[in-house]
């Protein structure tokens, strides 16, 4: 994408595809915990583009750096895009979407940076939008795709663009967003281009970036799959990710081989599914009619650790009913307003005898739940 009428389709056509997603398997097993075996469904890869040597002039002294996809991403989707230049600060001053019409029709997304880093002359700017919306899905018209595009308030001469989708991620950027950094180094010789290790929960994604400012020969994080990797004349780049369906540690660590002094610059991101839902005080048997004892419900990330911020409404109902002669019907307050990521259900009852009930709970945009089975009966 390079802003109107041809720029954009000369973008459009260095993108990459989209490509299906196949989450690579971790490595280091988590210890076994409530996050191991909450229900979390893995985040997937969603689509993938990259394009180097685009710094094209916008405003007076302003610099444009973007690229569209192709196909669009999914609805819901979040975007991590990766833009990278010749130049030691950050000088972005607005990442922003939009279709790639000829009047690069606003779409509206926010974006956030995440990680910023610079190193041997070269800056790289990681930023993410979650829950993306506004564009049909998987769009090939040149009209109806989706641009991302970084304007530079300086102007450089070389810069590219690195952008991701992936399905599955937490629609809150400050829940979806965990651990999070960079590192840098100048070498001559073999050196490991090492962003560090993350943590991550059942079902979360590691996205690492990398760019050297020499186009050498380059060796991927063990374990990672390939995103989309760029390169031109003077730098090269590569994009990879990890999921890891019962949590444990990814480390995007690159090995660079130098043969003469050049420097590197590597960004790793955690990005977590949605939040779930964990009974943390299951429903107890009871009499009939009698109210049971509180039940509780806590939201945890993908790490097992409880929300605070986590304020929504939370509805509880029967799961599988075990009315002996006839379905057993739930009184009581069945929806609530959780408080410091627990919501407590304080006077529920169930009015038929019954073995093996259980009850579930749902909250928007948060992973539901089933209780352990209990009865309702004599004690």
């Amino acid at each position: 994408m390079r802003g109107f009428g041809v720029t954009v389709l000369a973008a459009a056509l260095f993108g990459a595809a989209c490509h299906d997603a196949v989450s690579p398997t971790g490595r280091v097993p988590a210890a076994p915990s409530l996050a191991a075996v909450a229900p979390a469904t893995p985040i997937t890869l969603d689509g993938s583009a990259g394009l180097a040597n685009d710094a094209i002039p916008w405003a007076p002294g302003q610099t444009h750096l973007g690229l569209a996809f192709n196909p669009n991403p999914h609805q819901g989707d979040a975007i991590v895009a990766t833009f990278y230049w010749r130049d030691t600060t950050n000088t972005i001053i607005s990442v922003t979407d939009h279709f790639c019409d000829v009047n690069s029709t606003p779409i509206g997304n926010a974006y956030t940076l995440v990680d910023y880093v610079t190193r041997g002359g070269y800056s790289m700017a990681t930023y993410l939008a979650t829950n993306a919306r506004g564009f049909p899905d998987t769009a090939t018209v040149e009209d109806q795709r989706l641009c991302v595009h970084a304007i530079l308030s300086d102007s450089v001469t070389e810069g590219g663009v690195m952008l991701s989708a992936y399905r599955g991620v937490n629609p809150v950027t400050a829940w979806a967003l965990a651990a999070h950094h960079s590192a840098t180094g100048t070498d001559s010789t073999t050196a490991a281009g090492d962003a560090g290790t993350v943590v991550l929960g059942a079902g979360a994604v590691a996205y690492g970036v990398t760019l050297s400012n020499g186009v050498v020969g380059s060796s991927p994080p063990p374990g990672f799959t390939n995103i989309t990797d760029v390169s031109d004349t003077l730098i090269k780049a590569d994009g990879e990710y990890d999921v890891l369906p019962s949590g444990g540690s990814a480390d995007a660590r690159w090995t660079w081989f130098f043969t003469s002094p050049h420097s590197w610059l590597a960004t790793v991101v955690a990005l977590n599914p949605p939040l779930h839902l964990v009974f943390t005080a299951q429903p107890k048997t009871t009499l009939p009619l009698a109210t049971m004892p509180p039940v509780q419900v806590t939201a945890e990330d993908a790490s097992g650790n409880v929300v605070p911020g986590f304020t929504g409404a939370v509805t509880i109902a029967i799961g599988h009913n075990g009315g002996m002669v006839m379905p057993g019907t739930l009184s009581g307050t069945r929806t609530v307003t959780a408080l410091n990521g627990v919501a407590t259900f304080s006077d529920l009852s169930i009015d038929q005898l019954g073995n093996g009930y259980t009850l579930v709970v749902t909250a928007a945009s948060v992973t539901g739940a089933e209780s352990a089975p209990f009865n309702i009966g004599a004690f």
